[in-house]
């Protein structure tokens, strides 16, 4: 009897030990409690993640697609909207894998709102890019500017940010600054692919013309101004600018290698030299992007 009162004690003991233990215990995630593994922050379901990653993969792919189809075309003006499209969707889908979707959200309509902006003072005074006008070709418009122009600067805007993200990385000031630079510097070289494409398709018109296949030399000036405040916009709004996203500058990199081609071999008649040109500038930042994410590891 004695003997079994020790060992109910013991037990007893053991119990209120385990019992503390427990308390003692970080209650973790609920997914964690239940065996699961638990999601990624930011991410709806486990596996998030490589969902859009898969998601933002079958996007770009449909975008490549939709540009070999658009090249092969002698009037691909409603192909030039389904590429747009593709590239907002699958940069949105990226940005939100690398920074949640609330943030991948906020961070493109600051850039769509941004361009769309800058592009409606455009039209009416010349400022900052020189005089222009849209033609009624794109549709639809908005206060005489095309929707999917300002779709465009949301897709390009995060896709010339995460390229210059890579580059650096730093959350320091000199980091900051040097990330708006390099981005800005980034989407305006995706212009010198597009200001001459779309000119071709009748979509724009500039009243003075310029020496950049009809272009003025201040629309670039004021590409890069537009571009800086959508770079600070997104490196503010992204909360963590140095998450890299392999999927981001892959948008960049394949729209710079699909222009470069388009320009080169494709359009008719092709332009050399809008393919150099155009090629090079964004190349630089493609390769940078891609050697610098490489040192960093896989995102």
């Amino acid at each position: 009897m004695g003997h079994s009162q020790q060992v109910d004690r013991g037990r007893s003991g053991l119990g209120a030990a385990g019992d503390a233990t427990e308390r003692m215990r970080p209650a973790g995630r609920p997914a964690e409690r239940a065996g699961r593994p638990a999601a990624r922050e930011g991410s709806p379901v486990a596996g998030g993640p490589r969902v859009l990653g898969l998601l933002g993969g079958a996007l770009l792919l449909a975008m490549v697609a939709a540009q070999v189809a658009s090249g092969l075309q002698p009037r691909p003006i409603l192909l030039t909207s389904v590429v747009v499209i593709l590239l907002a969707a699958g940069a949105v889908v990226f940005a939100a894998r690398a920074h949640t979707f609330p943030r991948a959200v906020a961070a493109f309509a600051a850039a769509v709102l941004s361009g769309y902006a800058a592009e409606w003072i455009g039209i009416r005074t010349g400022l900052p890019f020189g005089p222009y006008h849209y033609t009624g070709v794109l549709r639809p418009q908005l206060g005489s500017v095309p929707v999917i122009v300002a779709l465009a600067w949301g897709g390009m805007g995060l896709a010339a940010h995460a390229t210059a993200a890579a580059v650096f990385p730093a959350a320091t000031a000199y980091g900051r600054a040097a990330r708006v630079a390099t981005g800005a510097a980034a989407l305006t070289a995706w212009d010198l692919f597009l200001d001459p494409q779309m000119l071709r398709l009748g979509l724009w018109v500039w009243h003075d013309g310029g020496p950049y296949r009809g272009v003025p030399l201040s629309n670039f000036a004021g590409w890069l101004l537009v571009s800086a405040l959508v770079m600070v916009l997104i490196d503010v709004i992204v909360a963590d600018p140095a998450a890299r996203s392999a999927g981001l500058r892959s948008v960049y990199a394949v729209m710079a290698f699909m222009e470069t081609v388009g320009f080169a071999a494709v359009f008719d008649p092709p332009d050399r030299l809008v393919a150099a040109t155009g090629g090079a500038c964004m190349g630089v930042f493609a390769v940078l992007a891609w050697w610098r994410g490489r040192r960093a590891g896989p995102a």
